[in-house]
Parts: structure tokens; C-alpha cells; sequence
């Protein structure tokens, strides 16, 4: 890890990431389902596309109303990841509703691991660990843990 790494602005505790999950769940909430709807009609213009035979095709016009409307979503998605951001967290996958909280464990930056479907904050992982590296919250499991409560996580 590089020391170059800029500390976040704001540093979570387990508690203050799990209770500022409601909100982080509306917002993440909505941009799944948008994500997801999305990439689905992204995917069906696509098709559409390589199927159409000439730019006089009289669906034409239909097809940029269609790509418009896509593109403006696509900025709404942008906006939901900019008001996650403004919160202090980190949207790591839309459609899969990924966020990172940035913490501290031993004096190192960490990230606690958040996904749409769980009830609360239950992994942590490396900066450079991404969602493969997620390790739960267990005691132990936290590197310098000696079996106490998560003591390492400080608010900075």
C-alpha cells in the first residue's frame, strides 16, 4: 500500500456506519434498481441496433428518444453516486449496490464493506482488497485483534 493514499475525509466506526445504513440503503436502493434497469434496456437498444438496417429506418426516431432517455438516467446515476459520496462512503458497483466506508483498523485505512442485501455492516477489507478480499467483522478476524471488542476502528 502506497503512503501516498489520501485520508478520507471522514473515518466510520462499525456503530456510526451501521446507523448511517438507512439512508445509505435509500439512495443505494435506488440506484440498483435504476442501475439494473439500465444496463437491461442498454443491453435490448443494442440489440435493436445491430438489427436495424439503414439510418432511414422509421424507428429512428424512437431509438434517440430511447438513448436520450438513457442518457439522463445514466446522469441520474451519476447523482446518486455523488450523494453517497457527499455522505463521506464510497459506491464501489451500482448495480450490485456496493459501498465502502472508510475506517481505521490499527492506524491502517480500511474499508468497511457494505452490500444492498445485508442488514448491516458485516465485512471489512484492504483498500486494494476490493469485494473479494471482504473478511467479516468477527472478533479476530481484524488484524492486532486479540480477541476484545473492534477497538482498532477509530473516527478521525
Amino acid at each position: 500500500m502506497s503512503d501516498q493514499i489520501q485520508e478520507p475525509i471522514k473515518l466510520f466506526t462499525v456503530e456510526e456506519a451501521n446507523a448511517m445504513l438507512p439512508l445509505v440503503r435509500a439512495i443505494a436502493g435506488d440506484m440498483v434498481a435504476l442501475a439494473r434497469d439500465v444496463v437491461e434496456r442498454r443491453e435490448r437498444l443494442n440489440q435493436i441496433n445491430d438489427h436495424r438496417a439503414s439510418s432511414s429506418d422509421p424507428y429512428g426516431d424512437e431509438v434517440a428518444q430511447i438513448e436520450q432517455e438513457l442518457e439522463k438516467d445514466v446522469e441520474r446515476l451519476n447523482e446518486y453516486a455523488i450523494e453517497l459520496v457527499q455522505l463521506g462512503v464510497e459506491p464501489k458497483g451500482a448495480t450490485e449496490g456496493l459501498v465502502d466506508f472508510p475506517a481505521k483498523i490499527d492506524g491502517r485505512l480500511v474499508y468497511l464493506c457494505w452490500r444492498f442485501d445485508e442488514p448491516e455492516v458485516l465485512f471489512w477489507h484492504e483498500l486494494d482488497g476490493g469485494f473479494a478480499g471482504r473478511q467479516p467483522l468477527a472478533v479476530g478476524s481484524i488484524p492486532g485483534d486479540s480477541g476484545g471488542d473492534v477497538s482498532g476502528m477509530q473516527d478521525s
